[in-house]
This record gives C-alpha cells, structure tokens and sequence, in this order.
C-alpha cells in the first residue's frame, strides 16, 4: 500500500502539460515504484494467482468431464429408451398371440363340443334303433319259446303271467 501511496504522489505532484490533463512524470523512478511494488506483493497474492489459474484450468477440465458424461448419459438414455420401446412392443405383440390363442381354443373347444354333440346325437339314434330291433328279437325269441313250450296266442296277446293269473286251469 505504502509503495501505491508513492505512485499517486508521484503523479500528483508531477508537472502539468499546459493546455491538457496530462502530467509528465519521471518514467525511471516510475518505473522503479512499479517494481519495487511488484516484489513487495505478498506471497498469498501470487499464490491467489496461482489458484486462480489453477481454478481455471479445474473448472475446464470439469467442463469437458461434464460434457462427456452428459453426451454418455444422453446415449444410454437413447438406448434405455430403445430398449423399453422394443420390450413394450413386445408386450403387445404377446398380448395379442395370447388373445389370438386363446380365441382360436374357444373356437376349437366350441366346434369339439359341437362335434361331440353330434356324435352323441347320432348315437342316440342309432341305440333308440338297435333298442327297437332288440325288442323285436327278445319278443320273437319268446315268442318261439312259448311255441315250442305250447302256449297259445291268448297267452301270448295279454302276457303269460297275467293270463296264467286270470285262466289258471283247476286241477
């Protein structure tokens, strides 16, 4: 501060240019003041310079890493984004295989039991038929069998039993 003092001394007292606002001062004790106030700057002010430039040189490469990680960040969002893009289509696409099979086996089952019923339809029929045919055999079968035992048509027309209860010769 001492040596600043000095300077604006210097200038204050130097003599004026007639005419303007400048002065001329002596430019080898000027000269001398200026560095004799340079050297006399205290070490933390050099080394504030220093952190400074440090700082700078942090705040640079801080800068740059930045830039690197949020490009990097940027690319893994892409992808992430891409990757949850394919993965919902994909969902979709299941869903739809799933809708889609499981429509096809209610049709499948549907005609299955179509089909079935139908087969137990014609079943039906076919035992109704044979049911019939079967009656007709047993009655001709008896009918046989009472001829060669001897009895008679009576007998046959309202049943053996019921005739033998009603007609039943006394001894």
């Amino acid at each position: 501060m001492a040596r600043i003092q000095q300077i604006e001394e210097l200038v204050q007292e130097a003599k004026s240019m007639p005419l303007s606002s400048s002065v001329l001062v002596n430019r080898e004790e000027m000269l001398e003041l200026l560095e004799a106030a340079r050297s006399e700057l205290p070490e933390e002010i050099k080394q504030a310079r220093w952190v400074v430039k440090d700082r700078e040189e942090l705040l640079g490469k801080a800068r740059r890493d930045a830039d690197v990680i949020q490009q990097k960040a940027m690319t893994d969002r892409s992808r992430i984004v891409s990757q949850q893009e394919v993965v919902r289509v994909a969902k979709e696409e299941a869903e739809r295989i799933v809708a889609e099979a499981r429509e096809l086996a209610r049709q499948i089952r549907l005609e299955a039991e179509d089909y079935v019923d139908a087969k137990l339809a014609q079943f039906e029929v076919a035992l109704e038929k044979t049911r019939g045919e079967l009656d007709r055999s047993i009655g001709q079968v008896q009918r046989g069998r009472d001829k060669l035992r001897g009895v008679t048509n009576a007998q046959e027309e309202f049943g053996r039993e019921e005739y033998d209860d009603e007609y039943e010769e006394q001894p």
